[in-house]
Parts: structure tokens; C-alpha cells; sequence
């Protein structure tokens, strides 16, 4: 059965593309924000080094009441270090909005996403932003983005897409460059028409899947996704199935919430189809199936990357110690740690056997370098070692080494250069 009423839809852009001005000003056009309100800008990147970095570290959601439909609009990662993050978002969403600047057209990191998104089969609505950037190139950018889908293996139904064509910047989107539109109703009535709504089931029994975690010092873990079937409430007893596939125990829902506008809002009860944060499943994990006790809805574990690189956290022994930071004892640093492994499940956070530090694994040097840096910020002053490869013993006893695939793009001038630098790291390459 279609919920009419609702729509669920992902946001891919590169770096800068104006991903966040344009769901301000979605959310601006919904009248979500009051008229003197001051509204700071760029509402998805909230934390600080999200806008110092220009990425987007942690996923949000946002959702904006457009002609009676809520439109949820889920915030994705872009950065590869994230990907673990990328695919379980994408899993909550029915279509994706891949933003793509009318000058610099579609980039790698877009790629990466949005190769996630196609094989998901999920809709697209490209919005070519910044057309009122001199040098943009609309038209060549769009013939860009089709043939990229055509290579990532879209299909037919896929590459018939629709485009909107926007300014972000000064609040407009049209439906052709030139159509002299001023506000932002053509993307919203485009999302509304070619995204489909969530087909589910509302009387089945029920069934979410939690995509991610999250972590209250009052209420402990917060486990958010999307209902699949059935209708739940607060307070109603579950069945949780964890992701490993072995263990299940029975629970309560002490707190739900759905999300409206810029936050959680706690709610009595909530319809399938929508995006929600359940509070009461106490080691709740990516993956886990929160169900029905009677009839179980068992779903496909979600795999979440393995890290693969690691460095160890000691206190600071420097005779300049306390310069820095404020908090600097061994066993604050190894409580702030376990607490980032409870709502950082993409790390890895282990005590070192003989007590002297704490090792953390990562996905990459720029997921580690977040952590160090937030932790600075806090206050801490720590020393940490040398980056670690992680490897991973097959059951033959050879080991194994991660590998991760990169694509450079570069002009013809300097594909030497850039051969000679992914080499000495140890590249190998696989076709030109």
C-alpha cells in the first residue's frame, strides 16, 4: 500500500555544490522557519568542523511539510572514510536528489554515492545548482550526468530522469534554465510528483530495520531507521533480532520519535513508511530488526565496512602536559573513547591488553583526524602513535591487506605525476 503522505529522499553532492543552502531554502519555502527568525546558515552541516572541512561527516535528517506530504530529506556523506554510513542511509530513502554544480558538472566523490544509490534502485532527480554562476554550462553538465548513470550501470528507468535546474544561492528552481521562475515550488512539486511514495504495509506487524545510532548521556542509545510494515507506539513490547543473526530478547519502547523540521520530536505513535528513533533497545546496533513478538520479520544483516587503519591513545606523558588541554588523566580519555564506540559503530575502540592506551580503528586517516580533532575541541589532551594498517588473517592463515580503490581525475598533463604518486603509495593500476 502507497503512504501517500509521505515522501523519503536522499541528498548526494560533491563538496560545495550547495547541497546545504539548497535544503535551507527548501525548508525556508516550507515555512519552516519564521520570517524574523535569524536562521544559521547551512542547517545540515551543524557541527563545527563540518563547516571548517566543508564535508559532511554524520548523516542528518530534516523533514519539510510541502501540499500535506512530509517530505523526509536524509543528508548523506560523501567522503569514502563515510561510506559505511553512505549505504545504510541510502537503505531508509525511496529516491535520491543528486545535485550536481551547472560549471564544475558531476565530480568523484559523487560517483561513489551515487553508484550506491543505483544499484539500490532508487530514483533520481538531478538539480543542476549554481546556473546563475558565470561559466555554467547546464546543458553539457547534464549530458555529463547521463553518461556517468550510463557507466555506473543505470537503468533504463533510471536514466530517464528528470533535472530541475536551480540557484541555491538566490532560491530559485526551474524546470529549463531560462524559465524565469523565483522560488523553489518546481523542486518540491518535481519531488512530490516522481518520487515515489513508500510502499509498505500498515497493517503488517512490525518491522524497522535501525540504519544508525546515536548516543544520549540521558536516555542512552537511539536507534533510528525506517518502519517497513506495521504501526508502532511507545510503550509496546518488541522483539529485537540482532544483526549477527544468532541473538534475539524482547524489549519495551520507552521513547519514540519522528522527525520533524530541524529535530526529533517525541510521538505517541508512527505509521510504516516513515523515518524513526526509538529509545529502549539498550546495545541497539546497525543492523538490528526491531519486530513484531508474535509474527518476526527477519531482514538482510546490514554489513558495516571493516576499519582499516589504527593508532593508539595514550595520556600525555610530556613534561609540558595540561598546556594544551584541560582534561588530560588515562581514565577520562579511555570513558570519552567507549563512549564515541557507542554511537561510532564504524570504529573499532579496544583497551590494549597490558592497560597503557587505547586502540582505535578507523575507516581512514580523515575519520580518525575527526575524532582527534572534536576531542581537542572538548578539551583532552592526549598523545596518539603512528597510523596502523589493519590487517585481517584468512582462515587459510595468509593476511590479508586492505585495499581500496581510487579513481583520479586529472588533465592529460598531469596523469604522469599523479601515476608516479599513487604508485610509490603502493597503487596498482587497474585501467587508464
Amino acid at each position: 500500500m502507497l503512504q501517500e503522505h509521505i515522501r523519503n529522499i536522499a541528498i548526494i553532492a560533491h563538496v560545495d555544490h550547495g547541497k546545504t543552502t539548497l535544503v535551507d531554502r527548501l525548508l525556508q519555502t516550507a515555512g519552516v522557519f519564521r520570517e524574523n527568525q535569524q536562521v544559521e546558515e547551512r542547517v545540515l552541516d551543524s557541527n563545527d568542523q563540518e563547516r571548517e572541512r566543508g564535508i559532511t561527516i554524520l548523516s542528518k535528517n530534516v523533514s519539510i511539510r510541502y501540499k500535506d506530504v512530509k517530505i523526509n530529506v536524509i543528508d548523506t556523506p560523501g567522503h569514502a572514510d563515510f561510506g559505511g554510513e553512505v549505504e545504510r542511509v541510502l537503505k531508509m530513502a525511496d529516491g535520491v536528489l543528486l545535485l550536481v554544480d551547472a560549471f564544475e558538472g558531476p565530480m568523484p566523490q559523487t560517483r561513489f554515492v551515487l553508484k550506491h544509490a543505483l544499484s539500490l534502485n532508487l530514483v533520481p532527480i538531478v538539480v543542476i545548482n549554481k546556473i546563475d554562476r558565470p561559466g555554467a554550462r547546464p546543458d553539457e553538465v547534464l549530458d555529463e550526468v547521463f553518461e556517468l548513470m550510463l557507466e555506473l550501470g543505470a537503468s533504463d528507468e533510471q536514466l530517464d530522469f528528470t533535472t530541475v535546474y536551480a540557484s541555491a544561492m538566490n532560491g530559485y528552481a526551474r524546470l529549463d534554465p531560462d524559465d524565469g521562475n523565483m522560488d523553489m515550488l518546481p523542486l518540491l512539486d518535481t519531488i512530490l510528483e516522481h518520487i515515489p511514495a513508500p510502499d509498505v504495509d500498515p497493517d503488517g506487524p512490525v518491522a524497522m530495520q535501525i540504519c544508525t545510532v546515536d548516543h544520549s548521556e540521558y536516555v542512552g542509545r537511539i536507534g533510528t531507521g525506517r518502519l517497513f510494515s506495521g504501526s508502532i507506539e511507545a510503550g509496546q513490547q518488541v522483539l529485537v533480532l540482532k544483526n549477527n543473526g544468532n541473538d534475539r530478547y524482547e524489549t519495551t519502547i520507552k521513547h519514540l520519535y519522528t522527525f520533524e523540521a530541524l529535530g526529533r520530536e517525541e510521538a505517541q505513535d508512527a505509521v510504516a513508511g516513515d523515518i524513526i528513533a526509538i529509545v529502549g533497545v539498550d546495545d541497539a546496533d546497525v543492523g538490528d530488526v526491531v519486530t513484531d513478538i508474535e509474527n518476526p520479520v527477519e531482514m538482510e544483516p546490514i554489513e558495516v565496512e571493516e576499519p582499516t587503519l589504527s593508532v593508539i591513545f595514550e595520556a600525555s606523558s610530556s613534561p609540558l602536559v595540561g598546556k594544551e588541554g584541560d582534561i588530560v588523566g588515562g581514565r577520562q580519555l579511555k570513558e570519552r573513547l567507549m563512549r564515541e564506540g557507542e554511537a561510532n559503530i564504524s570504529m573499532r575502540i579496544e583497551e590494549l591488553e597490558d592497560k597503557s592506551g587505547i586502540e582505535v580503528a578507523g575507516r581512514g586517516i580523515l575519520h580518525l583526524s575527526v575524532l582527534m580533532e572534536t576531542m581537542r575541541r572538548e578539551g583532552f589532551e592526549f598523545q596518539v602513535g603512528r597510523p596502523r594498517v589493519v590487517y585481517k588473517t584468512a582462515e587459510d592463515g595468509t593476511k590479508l591487506e586492505p585495499i581500496e580503490e581510487a579513481t583520479v581525475d586529472v588533465p592529460n598533463e598531469y596523469a604522469g605525476k599523479a601515476i608516479e604518486v599513487m604508485g610509490t603509495a603502493g597503487g596498482i593500476m587497474e585501467h587508464m
